[in-house]
């Protein structure tokens, strides 16, 4: 794990997210060089700090981008407006919701990223699908080389990701290339749907997971038969959750296993692990629209796969990272163990030899990112040559 900051993991778990997304070195050096103080202070103004010196960079290179717009460079625009978008969301996430000005920074992070992709020709469209009425926003990035209907990995947010951070990792641009589209949303207590349509979390994501593939079946460019979900982090229990009860899943795929996160929970109060995001415990409630700490809690104890996995009947792969400090490996072990119906299960460890060993592989995400992708390619009948 890359450590900026000596003493703050939350702000090195950033920091590797954005380099995942592709930050360059060099404006990380520049973002963070002042910041070695503000990352030894309390939350609210450490993240102020945070975020200043992150919208700034964003901001410079906004700035280039319409420079090289100015002059029809509209590749390197977009290349420019896509990472400008990454710092953007990168230091959205670690703001309290009530925080001044979250909101207009986090739809200007989704201008930016929309611009970026236009320019530079991304292969990836945004859509929305029908839900609760209103819409559960997505990314969809087409299989290459594909004629007719092709296999499609649905792919689902954790407890603080975004669709556009999960887009820039890299794992819809791999599948593409192994014949295999996906569908990046933002499910409820995530990204847009949180903080735009006040949709919150639920435990029974097969509420709106059965709805996203009500939708799938009915565009002509996608099979079936041959849709799967993956999800990341606490999406590693949505996951799980919605193939168990929706039988139309022709696989599922947990990046990171997140196993009993009612006990998650019970472990932070006595403070034991490592948190995803400051403000924690507020963040939380508001992802799942708790009233207060005591209701958050009655919630939390419904956030759990025992009793459930019995039920999944097409192949999963379970990942997890040998050093995850949020979510204990026994717990990636648990899922495994009960997946006994699954007629293709598999218990996949990151270690350091591969990378890959932190919490949902943030360390180092092209390795495990390819072993995903193959084990989606060679169990949705894609291609791994």
């Amino acid at each position: 794990m890359f450590k900026y900051f000596p003493t703050n993991y939350l702000w090195n778990l950033s920091v590797d997210l954005a380099i995942e997304m592709g930050a360059r070195i060099g404006e990380i050096e520049e973002m963070c060089a002042p910041l070695q103080d503000a990352a030894r202070q309390p939350d609210a103004s450490g993240t102020q700090a945070f975020r200043e010196t992150w919208a700034r960079m964003a901001d410079k290179l906004c700035e280039l981008a319409a420079e090289d717009e100015a002059k029809g460079r509209l590749l390197s625009a977009g290349e420019k407006y896509g990472r400008a978008a990454s710092y953007l969301i990168t230091c959205e996430r670690l703001q309290a919701h009530e925080a001044p000005g979250r909101l207009a920074l986090y739809r200007k992070c989704l201008d930016t990223f929309a611009k970026g992709i236009a320019l530079a020709r991304e292969n990836c469209e945004r859509v929305e699908i029908p839900y609760e009425g209103s819409h559960i926003a997505g990314l969809l990035v087409r299989a290459e080389g594909c004629d007719g209907p092709a296999p499609l990995l649905v792919q689902v947010n954790g407890l603080d990701s975004t669709k556009e951070m999960k887009y820039r990792v890299g794992l819809p641009a791999w599948l593409a290339r192994r014949g295999v589209s996906s569908l990046i949303i933002d499910q409820p207590g995530s990204g847009e749907a949180l903080r735009l349509q006040g949709l919150t979390a639920r435990y029974d994501s097969e509420h709106w997971a059965s709805r996203v593939v009500d939708w799938l079946e009915t565009r002509s460019d996608v099979d079936p038969r041959r849709i799967g979900l993956e999800g990341v982090s606490l999406g590693g229990y949505y996951c799980p959750r919605a193939v168990a009860f929706e039988p139309r899943f022709a696989c599922g795929v947990a990046w990171g296993a997140n196993h009993d996160w009612r006990d998650v929970q019970k472990k932070r109060l006595q403070k034991e692990g490592d948190f995803p995001v400051p403000h924690y415990w507020a963040h939380v409630r508001w992802v799942w629209g708790a009233r207060d700490q005591d209701d958050f809690m009655r919630i939390a104890e419904r956030v759990h796969l025992d009793g459930i996995l019995d039920r999944i009947k097409v192949p999963f792969l379970v990942t997890h990272g040998q050093k995850d400090s949020q979510i204990p490996l026994h717990w990636a072990e648990r899922t495994y163990e009960q997946l006994v119906n699954s007629p293709k299960r598999e218990l996949k460890i990151f270690s350091d030899r591969e990378g890959g060993a932190q919490h949902a592989s943030f360390d180092n995400s092209i390795n495990a990112g390819h072993y995903i992708a193959d084990w989606v390619a060679e169990t949705l009948n894609g291609r791994v040559a």
